[in-house]
């Protein structure tokens, strides 16, 4: 974790590019091989989808339009998506992994939905696909997950009524779920493997249940 701390109080193009190969080594390397291990034990909980090799974030923050001009993120992001698709072309990760010097956490789902898959949301949700997604987020968090949206709608969508039964959902601008936090020390131990694959798979259904209906 030393080298999140440096990098945010540095947080220069120098001393990145004097440090690149440490970043590589220390955590790009070692997350691409912890998530190869993990995707290849979650895949029987996929069948007959395939999960696609796991991708590394960039560690580039996009500063178009954004106030914040920090060049670097201080965390490392890296997910695993059915059918290996980009996170903007449709990706539905399997498993995303968050950890450095801002949080830690993990989760699966789709952070928010674009326009057409928003619409395809809508339209399961509110037929009868929306109750098994109702019972599917119930039981998650009963097992103690962390299920829901972001920055969601105050409203339900419009030709729906406000007082349906899945108004909730409804409102909702994405889908994600998660634990609601990873065991401190856990992320350096090789339990962490088993951990994420214990996770990953409680949640493979609700994972599921967005390929199938939202895509």
């Amino acid at each position: 974790m030393q080298f999140w701390a440096e990098l945010a109080a540095e947080m220069s193009k120098d001393w990145f590019a004097s440090h690149k190969a440490r970043y590589e080594a220390e955590w790009v390397a070692p997350m691409t091989a912890l998530l190869t291990d993990v995707g290849r034990r979650l895949q029987p909980a996929y069948k007959p989808r395939r999960l696609g090799a796991p991708k590394v974030l960039r560690i580039y923050r996009d500063v178009r339009f954004s106030r914040d001009k920090t060049p670097y993120k201080t965390h490392i992001g890296a997910l695993i998506t059915v059918d290996g698709k980009r996170v903007g072309e449709g990706g539905n990760a399997a498993l995303y992994v968050h950890l450095g010097h801002d949080e830690d956490f993990v989760g699966v789902g789709i952070y928010q939905f674009d326009g057409p898959r928003l619409a395809r949301f809508r339209k399961a949700v509110a037929g009868k696909p929306g109750v098994e997604l109702a019972r599917l987020v119930a039981k998650l968090r009963a097992a103690g997950y962390e299920v829901g949206g972001h920055d969601d709608y105050k409203r339900v969508p419009r030709g729906l009524p406000e007082d349906h039964p899945r108004a909730a959902l409804l409102k909702l601008r994405g889908l994600t779920a998660g634990p609601r936090k990873i065991p401190a020390g856990l992320p350096i131990k090789p339990a962490f493997a088993d951990w994420l694959v214990q996770h990953g798979t409680a949640l493979a259904p609700l994972v599921r249940w967005l390929d199938r209906h939202v895509g």
